[in-house]
């Protein structure tokens, strides 16, 4: 899936056009992901940021196959913003879904339209890839980021989010 989208920004904001492009991540693109991951992980209280980790955990999505997605969004050559889907199988659906992770655009690049476009992108990703739902946590007090997802569609569910670590 290598989807080119041109998006042009509205006069008020620019007279400019902002060529934007959203493609699936390269391994060549982590040092940009992570950077993204930093930004992303100062306002979400429950994860530590940890470069060496995100690394590894973004080599691992880029390389897999089947069943994960990486999107990024490109200004030029510069790799603004991203997102991630993950399959699992959901027993409610009878059949897969996905899990939405790290959904981020850098600060100097918000409000311009490019959040939206990865995720309609992951979306028509998840479509062809049969999945019945996308799914996603969003830190209860990132109130931009809540509002940005009401406005995309995403409506909330009664579920509680709850983890216990591992090792």
């Amino acid at each position: 899936m290598d989807s080119v989208m041109e998006h042009t920004q509205d006069k008020a904001q620019s007279l400019e056009t902002m060529p934007l492009r959203i493609r699936e991540a390269k391994l060549t693109d982590v040092e940009a992901l992570i950077g993204l991951l930093r930004t992303l992980f100062a306002v979400e209280p429950d994860f530590d940021f940890n470069s060496l980790k995100q690394r590894k955990g973004l080599v691992q999505l880029i390389c897999q196959e089947q069943g994960a997605c990486v999107l990024v969004a490109e200004v030029g050559v510069r790799v603004v913003g991203m997102c991630s889907a993950q399959r699992a199988i959901s027993t409610a659906e009878g059949g897969p879904v996905a899990w939405v992770e790290d959904v981020v655009v850098d600060p100097a690049f918000r409000h311009k339209g490019i959040g939206r476009w990865l995720l309609m992108t992951l979306e028509q990703w998840a479509v062809a890839q049969g999945m019945k739902r996308l799914q996603l946590l969003a830190d209860q007090d990132n109130a931009p980021a809540l509002a940005f997802y009401a406005r995309q569609g995403w409506s909330t569910t009664r579920m509680g989010a709850w983890r216990k670590r591992l090792g």
